[in-house]
């Protein structure tokens, strides 16, 4: 099976959100990021991920609901483990839930969730979920440990933290594809969907090449700031046709 690519579209409502964070309703308000979501299927996403986050720096409820009423792809959620998120999750219903950390301090997700930390916390909220029908992924850092909470918690997926990985070069990049291994060594044997994503970019992909068992790479800034240069579709595009080097 071909490597699956998910297309994070949050930071075209960063984009908006630089001049109408205080007007999101404003019918000048733009990019919308609903309106991206058939340029990134032409190009070839096969799904979108968006992250409503607690403090809405992003991506607002509105445009969630936008996105699942319009978009025929399916949908992966990232959320804090909250109970408002939970509320908003199951009743936006998407295909896919991914947890995640959340602090208001950092400009973006900068590490994976402590699944075995905050397992007695995290458990009720991905049984709320699984309930609802809705697959359970956990963004985690490529430690063994973490995959087996995960697993354990009852996650369908994990999905592997790959900003070390991209904020390292020469034989510190070589270490991090060895912690990449393992953990998705370790996922493979423990029958859990292994994706992947943070700081993934049309350089740094090729050393992902040698990592087994990924299903799916879920890829926004790096597409959005190629989309710049290029428009979004042929971004996307441009990513897929990277991606086809992977042999799994």
């Amino acid at each position: 099976m071909s490597l699956l690519l998910g297309v994070n579209i949050d930071h075209v409502a960063t984009l908006r959100q630089a001049r109408y964070a205080l007007q999101p309703d404003s019918p000048n308000a733009e990019p919308s990021p609903a309106s991206i979501v058939r340029d990134a299927k032409a190009g070839g996403a096969d799904s979108i991920t968006i992250h409503v986050r607690v403090d809405r720096r992003h991506m607002q409820d509105a445009d969630a609901y936008e996105v699942k009423n319009t978009c025929d792809l399916p949908i992966n959620l990232e959320m804090g483990n909250t109970p408002e998120m939970l509320a908003l999750a199951l009743d936006l219903s998407p295909e896919f839930v991914c947890l995640v950390p959340e602090t208001r301090e950092e400009v973006t997700t900068e590490g994976g969730l402590d699944v075995h930390g905050l397992f007695d916390s995290l458990q009720p909220t991905v049984a709320k979920l699984r309930e609802a029908g809705i697959k359970v992924s956990m963004f985690i850092d490529p430690d063994v440990e973490q995959v087996e909470a995960s697993a354990r918690i009852g996650a369908e997926m994990v999905e592997l933290h790959t900003g070390c990985f991209a904020n390292a070069f020469g034989d510190t990049r070589k270490q991090e594809v060895q912690r990449l291994t393992q953990a998705a060594n370790k996922g493979h044997a423990l029958g859990v969907q292994v994706n992947a994503g943070h700081g993934i970019n049309y350089t740094n992909i090729v050393d992902l090449y040698e990592v087994p068992h990924f299903a799916e790479f879920n890829i926004g800034h790096s597409i959005v700031a190629r989309s710049v240069k290029v428009g979004f579709e042929t971004a996307v595009a441009e990513m897929v046709e990277l991606m086809k080097g992977y042999q799994g």
